[in-house]
């Protein structure tokens, strides 16, 4: 398990989905603009359940990719945060997938989820808890 003087805060975790925020937005928008390419010129229609689950396998290729191959996303790499499974290793595509899908559920009741990091003991969100995925906090480069 990360040490506590490494566990970043929740402060620093939402500056980092914040930025994450922006590029998946630029990312869901290119992806959009490919959708339509392939249905004629047509924009999906108002709750088409096929372009959520399509939005959502880009959200999930964004997430995993750079959590797996990499270790953090864009955002996370700005604020110098790294994703680390229990051991402090790279964490699997299983272990990111099992991140992804809670990190979900954190965010549903009105982000409790992460909310939960400022009453944790260890500063835990549930997402964490539940992947035993950890976000660790880098030194910083001289």
């Amino acid at each position: 398990m990360i040490s506590p003087e490494n566990r970043p805060s929740l402060l620093r975790r939402l500056a980092a989905v914040l930025y994450d925020g922006m590029l998946l937005i630029a990312l869901w928008m290119g992806a959009g603009a490919l959708w339509i390419a392939f249905q004629g010129g047509e924009a999906a229609p108002a709750g088409d359940a096929l372009f959520r689950v399509y939005l959502l396998a880009v959200a999930y290729a964004f997430f995993i990719g750079f959590w797996v191959w990499g270790g953090n996303t864009l955002g996370m790499k700005a604020w110098r945060l790294r994703l680390v499974d229990a051991d402090g290793a790279r964490v699997t595509t299983r272990a990111a997938t099992h991140r992804f899908f809670t990190a979900m559920l954190s965010w549903l009741p009105a982000g409790l989820g992460f909310l939960w990091a400022m009453i944790d003991r260890q500063g835990l969100t549930w997402h964490d808890r539940l992947s035993q995925t950890y976000l660790m906090l880098e030194p910083k480069k001289r």
